[in-house]
């Protein structure tokens, strides 16, 4: 019987377990460079099967928090190039996560102190992170405009550079972040798209812009080196899509002939209830369709997984699990799954900004 801590083929990526290391923001890249000491945070949880490094934003303008990495400038490239090397040494296998927040952002943050981006100029109901006075601390967002449909391309061609450099830098891959209320996500649901042009109204057009940027990176570095990211119904960022079972399934459908690495999947509320009674989806179904439509990708789920429940998800047929907040304290997470435990606390006063307290300084066994 297949168990956790089988090899399995992801695309290109030949992984030694099916344990994923899932995107975990720390803000702690001042500048948008990662640090030295982020080469070492990585190395020390190389021993998952895939790491999927923090969000990192593919432009300036895709930046939506203090502090977080960036991949659109030469030192950026190098500072990453550091981390590859590290987890590469240590065995590991890395994708980077190519991220545009949208509307999740602050006039702070933006280029020339501008708006935020969208698809529509509505303002998302939830907090970003600032850091004054070298203190972080969490403010709401600002208003967004519209985006032009003359800048959609640009937005793509952001996607297909950033994916080029991560390649430069070292990476084994990459992951677009299509989930959690952010740029792509906001396109998708109807609660932030309002547009009535060729990205608006439609299931076809919402999903436009993801499958573009899709395909766009796929023909870049192909479809065996990228991954995607899908979170059908969590609320996380005042996303809501009034019915998101056809328009997940479609999305499915429209990915499966490109070849992709894996599809990754946010089950329920991200970081909290894997169940939304007012938001039901079924994930066999859209998985389904994608294997109906001929998609071969490694499926990969994700939420609030204890060791239990991941060894039912793979015996059910999921090919990797990915586990996020317990990797912060836990560098050495997959032995103590194959031990149950004991696992370490995680101090959340050090999970956003800081240096190595809380982030390269947790024991191992």
């Amino acid at each position: 019987m297949t168990t956790l801590f089988d090899p399995v083929q992801a695309g290109s990526l030949k992984l030694a377990n099916r344990i994923a290391m899932a995107p975990l923001t720390r803000n702690r890249a001042p500048g948008a460079v990662p640090a030295a000491i982020t080469a070492t945070y990585y190395a020390q949880r190389a021993s998952a099967g895939l790491l999927i490094t923090e969000a990192t934003a593919i432009s300036h303008q895709g930046q939506g928090y203090a502090d977080v990495p960036g991949l659109y400038a030469p030192e950026q490239v190098a500072g990453w190039q550091r981390v590859t090397e590290a987890v590469h040494a240590a065995g590991g296998k890395i994708v980077v996560q190519l991220w545009h927040v949208g509307r999740v952002s602050h006039t702070d943050l933006q280029p020339n102190h501008g708006a935020p981006v969208a698809p529509s100029a509505i303002r998302a109901n939830t907090k970003t992170v600032l850091i004054k006075d070298g203190v972080p601390g969490f403010v709401e967002t600002s208003t967004p405009r519209a985006l032009e449909l003359s800048e959609l391309p640009g937005i793509v061609e952001d996607y297909r550079r950033a994916a080029r450099a991560a390649i430069d830098a070292g990476f084994d891959g990459v992951e677009i972040h299509a989930a959690n209320g952010y740029l792509i996500d906001q396109f998708l649901k109807t609660g932030s798209n309002h547009r009535t042009d060729a990205y608006g109204g439609s299931i076809e057009n919402r999903a436009r812009l993801l499958l573009e940027v899709t395909r766009a990176i796929c023909a870049e570095i192909g479809g065996d080196k990228t991954g995607i990211r899908l979170s059908p119904v969590t609320p996380a960022n005042d996303v809501i899509d009034a019915d998101p079972q056809p328009l997940f399934e479609y999305v499915l459908r429209e990915l499966a002939p490109l070849g992709l690495a894996y599809v990754h999947i946010i089950e329920g509320a991200t970081g909290g209830p894997r169940e939304l009674a007012d938001r039901p989806f079924d994930y066999v179904a859209a998985k389904a369709a994608y294997r109906a439509a001929g998609g071969q990708a490694a499926w990969m789920v994700n939420n609030s997984y204890t060791r239990e429940l991941a060894d039912a998800a793979v015996a059910a047929g999921a090919d990797i699990v990915a586990f996020g907040r317990p990797f912060i304290a836990n560098p050495d997470l997959v032995e103590r799954l194959r031990r149950n435990g004991p696992y370490n606390e995680g101090n959340r006063a050090t999970y956003y900004g800081g240096g190595e307290a809380g982030y390269t300084d947790y024991p191992t066994l």
